[in-house]
């Protein structure tokens, strides 16, 4: 039987650091700059204690070429944008631009999101202030904290991707 979940542990000696653990796969992480929480508020930096499915992702298609993976995979174009302003009807879902509101842009300059997985955290519940674009994708260099996504480096997503697909749990403990 295939592994259903993936788990990410704290690591020993940083609040921002985390071990993730799949199957017999096991890699480094790097969470959100103030560690983990289970009262996850909009901007607090932290990684929520949560079990949160996969429902898809994105991808920079000319950068990353072909990946293989049963997860629904969309190439990011530039107009895509992800609203983070809490009083906004499209409070944490994609969105086009020109957008006014707050948003995060999916293409970015520094790789982050090159390859960008979905998390059901406030996605298909939404509540205002509860937290926006929780993603699990590419690591800064140095493992530099995130802003409360889950990020691997480009080789540990690489070996994962072919085993994740849409529900694929990933528990934060």
């Amino acid at each position: 039987m295939k592994p259903s979940t993936i788990v990410v542990r704290p690591a020993p000696g940083r609040n921002s650091r985390a071990i993730i653990r799949f199957g017999a796969i096991t890699v480094s992480a790097a969470i959100g700059r103030s560690g983990r929480t289970v009262m996850k508020r909009e901007g607090d930096g932290a990684t929520p204690i949560a079990s949160m499915k996969l429902v898809s992702g994105f991808r920079r298609g000319e950068r990353n070429g072909r990946l293989v993976t049963p997860l629904p995979i969309r190439r990011i174009r530039p107009d895509m944008l992800w609203c983070d302003q809490s009083d906004s009807a499209s409070y944490n879902r994609l969105v086009r631009a020109p957008f006014r509101a707050s948003h995060e842009e999916m293409r970015r300059k520094d790789g982050l999101y090159d390859i960008c997985l979905v998390m059901d955290w406030n996605i298909s519940s939404r509540a205002r202030n509860r937290g926006s674009a929780i993603f699990f994708h590419l690591i800064r260099p140095g493992y530099e904290p995130t802003a409360g996504c889950v990020a691997v480096s480009l080789r540990d997503m690489r070996q994962l991707l072919p085993h994740l697909r849409k529900g694929t749990i990933v528990r934060v403990v």
